[in-house]
């Protein structure tokens, strides 16, 4: 079954009459149109586009701070000069001292342990004078050391940190694409506005020719002496009011104009018309292939599984308030120094270290526990969320395919009315031209008559909306009997 005959004809005059008014002044786009300039104009794209490059900076940085890093200091020069007193030789001591040093580091985090090794290499020069017994000092020195730090009993903070941005990513990917759905429905919404306001101020338009004419009829009669006074008041007023219905039209399609500009990214001063085919074609809806499309490639699902990971790991680090660990730290390495830089490791000396510690919590007064419960009642409200996101899936494509369903028949109804409005309006204004209606009720019949038509359009436009609003929720488009998220993806 094809929503054609009548309302295809209306369409394309409507159409062809919006062109004709609107190509010298004003930019005429189409819902593609609308759509192209949206993916790259909307602020709600642009906004989910920044948050996208943000995941992906973050996760190169992290990315980067596992590679080796190298650092320089330098110290050109410092001077100090301190006096102090000596207990044993009960004497004041002025010591004075001038330095110049840098130090070197690379620094090499290790991903499987948390651990880091770090090269360091300090060379300095320095010259020391000490009042105490007269003497100075000049002298180079180097150290150069290999350090080792490893945490022990805790988790491993590195692993986690780069999880969570990988997944922060994935979310924020998610999220651009359910905005892009977003932004394709409420475009279309929003055009569909721009065109309904447009069709009802052309029918307005009509409207208000029809009733001047009456008025000129009812005008010809009381000047004849074929109608009473009374009509012509009735016919003026009727006239009036066709006036301002289209004026109440015009700022009502410009209001409408100025939303939809403002959502796509357009610029408010620029004058736009819409121009669109709505003829609606019935599409058969397969409801258990709509809710297991809907079920495997909805991303709300996976946003929900990825706020649960994110809870899991919330809950590994309140696992990790007060607990036992520990720390070692090892380096080993040669410090020379001589007055010469040639010989500054003519006597190197060994200078290693070790060093254990281990934090040990005594009483907390259940801190610990009490957050660990909260956490994990986080995680279960998570859980209950997902599978509430599930069945919350189910539902909506069940109701939208029953809206589906219903449009059909409100198409059919819709048609039939304004059909039957057309005729009742036809066969009572010839009534009028005969004499025996008055303005008043041709008036009536003539509103009646704009409804059904503006009806018949909501209804086919709604049902064109609900369809797409079907490929939303099950990321699959029956019209065309293809999925959008590809098969082999799905499979993962």
């Amino acid at each position: 079954m094809k929503f054609q005959p009548m309302m295809k004809t209306g369409i394309i005059t409507l159409i062809l009459a919006f062109a004709v008014q609107m190509a010298d002044a004003q930019r005429i786009l189409t819902l593609s149109d609308a759509l192209e300039i949206a993916w790259g104009n909307s602020p709600d794209i642009q906004k989910s586009l920044l948050s996208l490059e943000r995941s992906e900076q973050s996760l190169i940085a992290q990315n980067a701070a596992l590679k080796s890093k190298f650092s320089l200091s330098v110290t050109p020069f410092s001077y100090d000069m301190s006096r102090s007193f000596n207990d044993f030789y009960s004497t004041w001591n002025t010591n004075e001292n001038y330095q110049s040093f840098g130090t070197f580091t690379v620094s090499q985090p290790i991903l499987l342990t948390d651990g880091t090794v770090s090269l360091i290499n300090r060379f300095g020069w320095q010259d020391n004078y000490s009042e105490f017994n007269d003497t100075r000092s000049k002298t180079f020195s180097n150290n150069l050391y290999l350090s080792i730090n490893q945490p022990l009993f805790t988790y491993n903070s590195t692993k986690l940190e780069l999880k969570e941005l990988e997944l922060d990513l994935e979310n924020t990917k998610l999220s651009y694409a359910i905005q892009k759905l977003n932004l394709e429905k409420n475009v279309t919404q929003f055009f569909y506005n721009v065109y309904l306001a447009q069709m009802s101020l052309n029918i307005t338009e009509e409207e208000f020719k029809n009733t001047e004419k009456s008025f000129e009829i009812t005008q010809n009669k009381v000047d004849a002496g074929l109608a009473a006074k009374e009509e012509l008041y009735q016919a003026e007023l009727n006239f009036a009011t066709a006036k301002s219905n289209v004026q109440n039209k015009r700022v009502t399609l410009e209001n409408y104009k100025d939303q939809f500009k403002q959502y796509i990214g357009m610029d408010l001063m620029e004058e736009i018309g819409v121009m669109t085919d709505i003829e609606a074609h019935p599409v058969t809806v397969d409801v258990k292939k709509a809710i297991e499309y809907g079920l495997l490639s909805r991303m709300e699902i996976r946003q929900r599984e990825i706020e649960i990971e994110n809870s899991q790991f919330s809950l590994v680090r309140t696992k990790a308030l007060n607990e036992f660990k520990g720390d070692v730290n090892f380096s080993i390495g040669i410090i020379g120094d001589n007055e010469k830089l040639v010989d500054v490791y003519q006597n190197p000396t060994n200078n290693p270290r070790f060093s254990m510690a281990f934090n040990i919590p005594l009483w907390d007064w259940g801190e610990k526990k009490a957050r660990i419960k909260a956490q994990e009642a986080i995680i279960k409200t998570r859980s209950l969320d997902f599978d509430q996101e599930k069945i919350q899936i189910v539902m909506d494509i069940r109701q939208v395919n029953r809206n589906l369903q219903n449009l059909v028949n409100q198409i059919d109804i819709a048609k039939q009315n304004e059909k039957n409005a057309q005729l009742t309006y036809e066969i009572n204004l010839e009534r009028y031209a005969n004499g025996d209606l008055t303005s008043m009720d041709l008036n009536l019949f003539q509103t009646q008559l704009s409804e059904k038509k503006m009806a018949y359009a909501q209804a086919l436009i709604d049902y064109k909306i609900e369809l797409l609003n079907m490929k939303i929720q099950t990321l699959f488009d029956f019209e065309n009997n293809k999925a959008i998220v590809p098969e082999e993806l799905l499979k993962k």
